[in-house]
């Protein structure tokens, strides 16, 4: 790569010959195209692609919820980066011909806030989710006023719901009443928290699988 600062035409950018010219961090740069690969992908960077396809499938639906609630940004590592890194080593597993998702290993938030305690949900009819946690506020950092969210996923119809801000620390327990397609399906839940202001948030608590029930 070549910075250079007249041309006979003056910077410009795209594709002339052999070089590429670009703007980079306020600099004119040249550079050569890339070599065309001749070979195949082995049997492991195939497996790379799918393990990272696994991830960013599933995380995708929920990059609203991970940009605000996963870690602290770090330099160039935005929270989104972070939780794909976290869901690559973590969470993605291989069930064989396939790659799958561990949902015990899940997290929708993460972060030094501290966490709930015993939180439990169960299917309660009307295609609602009970969940209760007991109120652990003074613990730590917890405080009454933290808020809960909420991201339920049913994996045979890829569906996901998320509700944020739907109770309070010390109010230990919270009804989600999901659409009704819904319906019948198996369902995997995680519980945040998060100071009431949104600045710290705590690591998530993976649910028990169940079946959401008219």
């Amino acid at each position: 790569m070549a910075t250079y600062k007249k041309g006979i035409l003056g910077p410009f950018s795209g594709k002339v010959g052999t070089v590429v010219g670009a703007n980079w961090r306020g600099k004119d740069i040249l550079r050569s195209l890339p070599k065309k690969g001749n070979s195949n992908p082995s049997e492991t960077q195939l497996q790379q692609r799918q393990r990272f396809l696994t991830a960013s499938g599933f995380l995708t639906p929920m990059n609203g919820v991970l940009r605000k609630y996963f870690g602290q940004r770090n330099g160039d590592q935005s929270r989104l980066n972070q939780a794909m890194s976290y869901h690559l080593k973590e969470a993605v597993v291989f069930n064989d011909p396939d790659f799958g998702i561990d949902y015990s290993k899940v997290l929708i938030s993460r972060g030094d806030l501290t966490g709930l305690q015993n939180p439990t949900v169960a299917a309660i009819g009307g295609n609602q989710l009970k969940f209760n946690w007991e109120d652990n506020s003074g613990q730590g950092d917890a405080k009454t006023d933290d808020t809960l969210l909420v991201v339920v996923y049913a994996p045979t119809a890829g569906l996901y719901f998320t509700q944020l801000e739907t109770a309070t620390r010390v109010e230990q327990v919270v009804v989600v009443t999901l659409p009704d397609f819904f319906q019948g399906l198996e369902v995997y839940s995680w519980l945040g928290v998060t100071s009431a202001d949104h600045k710290t948030a705590a690591t998530s608590s993976p649910m028990a699988a169940v079946t959401v029930a008219a």
